[in-house]
């Protein structure tokens, strides 16, 4: 790495850095440790910073490297309904019981604050998850990893038209709690049938 790109990266730390301090107290100023409550405009403001900042320009800038078809979309829905919906619902508004217990709590990513971002910028968030939320990191490292991740962009940018129908099937593949395991996403795409509608309501969104 170059003497420039070495202080660029130093800058970058040091702004997230900071960031991170400003976030940590105003939430402690504002909430204590609960988690109950609901970040102010300002916390919001100063988390968004320090996750743009936290983007390198390159990765921003990647573009999705499949062209969208009907194929990924229903692999990212499998994907979506089994590893992600748990927080976000199925729907992507983030209204379940696990997600109204986080702070901050999920977003809404039907909204523009989701939707503006580039699918550079949505695939390093699935990639490498956002410190200090519940967002984890789902990447690995392997190229299937990224290819579900790139699946997960496509979905996104879908879930203000999801439909009915879409709905209905991502409740069946939702997971369903201990010892009643959700179908295999793999099982689904590969044409097995689909399992018995479920009759809770913990992902019904």
């Amino acid at each position: 790495m170059t003497r420039r790109g070495i202080v660029s990266s130093m800058v970058v730390m040091l702004g997230v850095g900071l960031s991170i301090a400003a976030l940590s107290y105003l939430v402690v100023r504002g909430h204590g440790f609960s988690a109950a409550g609901h970040p102010g405009r300002l916390e919001t403001r100063v988390a968004r910073a320090a996750r743009s900042l936290a983007i390198p320009a390159d990765a921003r800038r990647r573009a999705n490297p499949g062209s969208s078809s009907p194929e990924r979309l229903r692999a990212g829905l499998a994907h979506f309904a089994d590893h992600c919906a748990v927080c976000h619902g199925n729907d992507g508004r983030g209204q379940t019981e696990m997600g109204r217990g986080l702070y901050p709590k999920p977003p809404d990513m039907t909204l523009p604050a989701t939707l503006q971002l580039t699918d550079g910028e949505l695939f390093y968030i699935i990639e490498h998850g956002v410190p200090f939320t519940g967002m984890p990191a789902w990447g690995d490292g392997r190229a299937e990893s990224e290819t579900a991740s790139w699946h997960l962009v496509q979905f996104i940018r879908h879930l203000p038209q999801l439909s009915a129908e879409e709905l209905a099937l991502m409740r069946r593949l939702n997971p369903t709690g201990p010892g009643t395991p959700a179908m295999d996403p793999d099982d689904f795409l590969n044409g097995a049938p689909l399992p018995p509608a479920p009759v809770h309501k913990g992902h019904d969104q």
